[in-house]
């Protein structure tokens, strides 16, 4: 049975900390805050391998309650993920992500996104797309206050 799942994140923008996107750390002033690494695209594409195999969402798995997940990088969450997958039979077909930001440039770093979050899940990179767009410098995102990401998922379940 083939089933797809939806993820969609957002955190803010704040100085002091490290900016992580789909695994890599990117140079830029600001860094997303959050319990854990704060990765929106993976927190996106987590909750979209999730809601395909019907799990729930990353905050049930990973509540940012619990402090052993605090300061965890997000490819930990996937790399879990993907056990999950495994115990239920189920196999990844494909993963298409957008990451929306007014800054920093995404696209430079695109290929090393891939192979970093195909690794955690364990397919190929050429099974994870990802893109990026602005929001024209409108709300939230446009005023550089945080960045947001959208993922969609498509799962075979036995």
């Amino acid at each position: 049975m083939l089933r797809t799942g939806l993820g969609y994140d957002v955190h803010p923008l704040v100085p002091g900390r490290k900016l992580f996107l789909g695994g890599v750390e990117l140079p830029h002033e600001t860094g997303l805050d959050g319990h854990s690494d704060a990765d929106v695209l993976l927190h996106a594409i987590a909750d979209a391998v999730l809601g395909a195999i019907a799990a729930g969402d990353i905050g049930v798995h990973f509540p940012n309650s619990d402090p052993q997940w605090k300061g965890v990088p997000s490819l930990v969450f996937l790399e879990r993920i993907r056990r999950m997958l495994e115990e239920r039979g189920a196999r990844l077909h494909n993963v298409d992500a957008t990451v929306i930001a007014e800054a920093p440039k995404i696209n430079p770093h695109t290929t090393a996104m891939r192979e970093a979050i195909a690794r955690a899940l364990g397919v190929d990179a050429a099974q994870i797309s990802l893109k990026a767009t602005t929001n024209e410098r409108l709300g939230f995102a446009g005023r550089k206050e945080g960045i947001a990401a959208m993922a969609i998922a498509l799962v075979d379940l036995p």
